[in-house]
């Protein structure tokens, strides 16, 4: 089913009300052989993506969907994680004011390079590093929010956040709530198109992902699963590389990984993947 946009140049009475919201957990997942290599790979992560450097991401993400930043908060936790709200506005929308709607489903920018503009409602981000007790498993979690009021959308913000953050598995969710009238009081319950959140990553983004989308169109509800497609065990090992270990050893490295991805992606506990 395909969403009809509205005209660009609809007038509305009075303020855009409509909230779009952008939520999505990110993983990233790590093996360690032993104790020290966890606590050294917790450690890695707590100063890659402390309060000051998820504030930086943050900020970006304000330029990139047009807002102005009123307000920061942050905090980093002990022993690890940490948490980052910014909260945003958008300039006053005059009488009658046309609609600067997301007129095309395309990507933002990349980390890469970072253009844009400053505006609306609240951002956050919460960290959460976390270990198996006794399998070698580590994983590190963000969970972000970016929800707008008005004419802004946080759609352009995905790519950049999938490229800052490149995780090995995204949930993503996206909603458009509530309601907004027109200068003739007919309401409207979404003010721009979109088919799939997929479509705002770029072309080499999504060809590193297996994806599933399940939308529910006609409540403006909006969800993709994203996995990485290849798997590297260099990639997972931290402090130790494959060739380091024999055969056997990476088989079984490998299986536990794979199960932990999967029933990350999956939300369910499932049995060991063989191969």
């Amino acid at each position: 089913m395909k969403i009809k946009p509205i005209n660009k140049k609809l007038k509305l009475y009075g303020f855009n009300n409509l909230t779009k919201t952008l939520s999505f957990n990110l993983y990233d997942i790590c093996y360690t052989l032993s104790p020290e290599h966890q606590k050294e790979y917790i450690e890695y992560i707590d100063e890659e993506y402390n309060a000051d450097r998820l504030v930086s991401i943050l900020t970006d993400v304000a330029k990139i969907i047009g807002a102005n930043v009123l307000n920061v908060a942050n905090q980093d936790y002990d022993p690890q994680g940490a948490s980052v709200t910014m909260l945003v506005a958008e300039n006053e929308v005059l009488h009658e004011q046309p609609v600067n709607v997301v007129d095309n489903e395309s990507p933002g920018p990349s980390s890469e390079a970072v253009v844009g503009h400053l505006d609306k409602s609240h951002i956050t981000v919460h960290t959460y590093p976390e270990s198996h007790p006794y399998k070698g498993i580590s994983t590190f979690r963000a969970d972000i929010d970016v929800s707008t009021c008005g004419q802004i959308s946080p759609l352009k913000a995905l790519n950049y956040l999938i490229t800052s953050f490149e995780p090995d598995i995204a949930i993503i969710d996206y909603r458009v709530r509530g309601f907004t009238r027109d200068v003739n009081g007919k309401k409207y319950y979404i003010d721009h198109k979109i088919n799939s959140i997929q479509n705002y990553m770029t072309g080499k983004t999504r060809e590193l992902y297996q994806m599933i989308d399940v939308n529910i169109y006609q409540e403006n509800i909006f969800h993709t699963k994203m996995i990485l497609k290849e798997f590297d065990l260099d990639h997972y090992l931290f402090g130790t590389a494959k060739k380091e270990l024999p055969p056997a050893e990476r088989k079984k490295i490998k299986q536990r990984i794979k199960k932990e991805m999967l029933e990350i992606y999956y939300g369910k506990n499932m049995p060991t993947v063989r191969g």
